[in-house]
């Protein structure tokens, strides 16, 4: 273990002082906090491989089935946005408890679904974990410094790359070996392993301050306000366009040049999150010796010289499959990089507000990157070639260079 990873976990299980009790309370180790989070994302898709089966299995059409994902993140997206607000009224650990109880009950009522609708309603309850994200961001902010806070961040960064990364693969072997319900039985099992540990784990709980007892569109009014925290969340909304454009146009635009094979298409789009993976443990291993801003400036533009090397070797004719996600390696490497600067620039802008900040640029995180793919595959859809998808992925990852740029603009003002 390197002496930046030792300090890191040193400082997350040191004991500090709960402002409501006045008792010292130990602070839960870096290890479940990264848990808390993957068990968070994790159900977003590992029951992509069991769609078929459930659709089946209620004899429902497949459409309606497929709200179990898309409706799924619409819901996270809500409640990210008032979970952290939440937090910062009553406190971090009831909202952690509440989420995660909330979520395991969800399971097994998607487990024990008589019908389509019962189904999606208990599957629309398991959004209730999303905030548990944003909490365990809070908690490393709140017993960080800034850079400290953004290093810590690349390791829990790790987490949620790699739990969407093992979890279709996860969630099919589980529905091929035991049935589509056992990925819902495993979620709940996981559920409570976290509400175990949290509940160990979580003893302090930070004390509304001064600023809380105003209304939550107030605080929501004071961040929409600041242009720091604007710069950061669309550095973010934008990195994250990048990413929807690829993952909605690379089938598209290659499925034929890899022979309608699924399995080929999966390894490939895997090199991407891998990239994430190197990506945030660069952030974890260095974050705390650079300003956020040069980090977020640097992981632009290597999402930016990545992606238009890949246009560059496209329009030059090169067929080869590596010219496509070759470059596209710099997509995860960028957003990996970026993600936890941003979430930390985010969350120093109102010290009275940090979990409405988490969880308010989570949910412009998860809404701006699905407009930007969405408005993205209108102009697929009508030019579905590699030239259009890496175009249309350099323009979103230029937005984020620009807002990059005006959150380190920002930063060095505040100096």
């Amino acid at each position: 273990m390197t002496r930046t990873e030792s300090r890191i976990e040193r400082s997350t299980t040191q004991a500090i002082e709960d402002p409501t009790t006045g008792t010292a309370a130990r602070q839960p180790r870096l290890a479940t906090l990264i848990l808390l989070s993957a068990v968070a994302v994790l159900p977003v898709n590992m029951i992509l491989p069991s769609l078929p089966k459930i659709a089946a299995a209620f004899h429902a059409d497949f459409a309606l089935v497929n709200l179990s994902v898309a409706g799924f993140s619409i819901v996270t997206a809500f409640l990210e946005a008032i979970g952290g607000a939440i937090s910062d009224r009553f406190g971090r650990r009831p909202v952690v408890l509440t989420a995660l109880s909330i979520f395991i009950v969800a399971s097994i009522g998607c487990v024990l679904a008589p019908d389509i609708g019962t189904f999606l309603v208990f599957r629309s309850m398991q959004a209730c974990i999303g905030p548990c994200c944003s909490v365990a961001l809070v908690v490393i902010k709140e017993t960080s410094g800034e850079r400290e806070a953004a290093s810590k961040f690349g390791y829990l960064a790790m987490g949620w790359a790699l739990a969407p990364m093992v979890g279709p693969l996860f969630g099919g072997t589980l529905d091929e070996l035991f049935g589509w319900r056992a990925s819902f039985v495993v979620l709940a099992v996981l559920g409570i392993a976290a509400l175990a540990l949290s509940m160990r784990e979580l003893k302090g709980s930070r004390a509304p301050s001064s600023g809380t007892d105003r209304n939550y569109l107030a605080s929501y009014r004071l961040l929409l306000c600041a242009p720091r925290f604007w710069a950061y969340a669309l550095c973010m909304a934008c990195s994250m366009g990048v990413l929807y454009i690829f993952l909605g146009g690379a089938p598209l635009t290659v499925g034929d040049a890899l022979g309608g094979s699924s399995a080929r298409l999966g390894f490939y789009m895997g090199l991407v999150p891998a990239g994430f993976i190197l990506g945030s443990y660069m952030a974890g291993r260095y974050g705390a010796r650079i300003p956020l801003g040069r980090i977020l400036v640097v992981a632009r533009l290597l999402t930016c010289i990545g992606l238009a090397f890949g246009l560059a070797l496209s329009l030059s004719g090169m067929t080869q499959i590596l010219a496509l996600f070759g470059p596209c390696i710099f997509i995860g490497l960028g957003n990996g990089l970026t993600m936890p600067a941003a979430n930390s620039g985010a969350m120093s802008v109102r010290s009275d507000l940090v979990g409405t900040a988490a969880g308010l640029a989570a949910a412009l995180r998860i809404a701006g990157g699905a407009l930007i793919g969405s408005i993205a595959g209108l102009f697929l859809a009508r030019s579905a070639t590699i030239h259009t998808l890496f175009v249309l992925m350099l323009v979103s990852a230029m937005l984020a260079l620009l807002a990059a740029l005006w959150a380190a603009v920002i930063e060095r003002r505040a100096c």
